[in-house]
Order: C-alpha cells, then sequence, then structure tokens
C-alpha cells in the first residue's frame, strides 16, 4: 500500500511503524484504545470515559489546514500489527519558531515492544517541522515513558505539573529537551 502526504505531513517510516497522517478510518480504533483508561489517564487531553464525537473531533481537527499540531497514527500494518498502534504528534510552540513539543501514546496490547521508541526516534530523525528544540514532558509516574526520552537523547530539564482530563487533577510532571 503506498501512503501519500496528507494535509501537508509526511509519512515517515521506521521499522515496524509507519508514521502516517490520521485519516477517517482510524477512528474506531482511536476509539477503542483512547477510550482505554489506562491511555487516557496517561495524557493531559484525553477524557475518560471517552465521550461520543470525541474521537472523529480529533482526526477532524488533525486533518484541518488550521490544524495547531501535526498527527500521526502509528501505522503497524507493514509488519502485521494493525493500522493503529498508537498516535504521535508534534506541537509548535507558541511564539517560539523552530520549537516544538511531541507527544505520543501506544495502544496498551502493545506496551513494552519498543514501537514508542521507534516513532519517537523516526519522528526526531526525520524533524519534519524543522524544529531546533523538541520539548516533551511525562507524568512522574510513567517512568517507561520518561526512558524512550532519555533513550532518545532528551535531557531532564525539571519537574513541574499540568493537568490531565482524564484524571480531573493536576499531575506531576518531568520535563525534558532534546537539541537538534
Amino acid at each position: 500500500m503506498e501512503l501519500k502526504t496528507i494535509t501537508g505531513q509526511q509519512v515517515i517510516r521506521a521499522e515496524r511503524v509507519t508514521l502516517r497522517p490520521l485519516q477517517r478510518s482510524d477512528i474506531g480504533l482511536l476509539e477503542l484504545y483512547a477510550g482505554d483508561q489506562r491511555v487516557a489517564t496517561g495524557t493531559r487531553s484525553i477524557p475518560h470515559p471517552l465521550p461520543p464525537g470525541a474521537a472523529e473531533a480529533f482526526v477532524t481537527r488533525s486533518l484541518s489546514e488550521t490544524r495547531k499540531e501535526d498527527v500521526w497514527a502509528m501505522d503497524g500494518t507493514a509488519a502485521g500489527l494493525g493500522e493503529v498502534v498508537g498516535v504521535i504528534s508534534l506541537k509548535q510552540m507558541e511564539d517560539a519558531p523552530r520549537q516544538s513539543e511531541i507527544g505520543y501514546w501506544v495502544a496498551p496490547v502493545f506496551w513494552h515492544t519498543g514501537l514508542a521508541s521507534e516513532a519517537v526516534g523516526a519522528l526526531l530523525a526525520d524533524n519534519p517541522q524543522g524544529c531546533d528544540t523538541i520539548f516533551a514532558e511525562v507524568f512522574q509516574d510513567n517512568a517507561f515513558s520518561a526512558r524512550i526520552l532519555t533513550n532518545a537523547g532528551f535531557q531532564y530539564l525539571g519537574d513541574a505539573e499540568t493537568f490531565s482530563v482524564a484524571r480531573d487533577a493536576n499531575v506531576p510532571t518531568w520535563t525534558y529537551l532534546k537539541k537538534l
């Protein structure tokens, strides 16, 4: 299957996953995986329970020409893993050209398989937004995501906290930085 650039986003290939723009056919798997409490509570923005239409609205925003971030599906079809095994994104920082924040999640069935590390590595190597600096934050109760970042060359900056919609609370975070 040949994947094309959609809405100005590049298709990026890694060993077992292809990072491709979201498409409407992803809505069902996004509802399934993002609706999992374990995924939602690992993010700032995914509510739990996932309201009807949330995945469709997410895909619509991701495909918009005026979107605020580039979002890719981690597509594992070529490796026999499924069309969507996770999501990864780059959001440009306001008033800071050439700086973005990376975010990602992987469906629980694919946790601890190295897919997130592959996706992060491929996105950094391709650098589709032409960034000089990429920031990241992870919840302090998610040491696995912290290890993915440090293994990808991110440097620890400090502690902070952010609000999690699914947890309905502020959550302590670790903040990281990578110079490209």
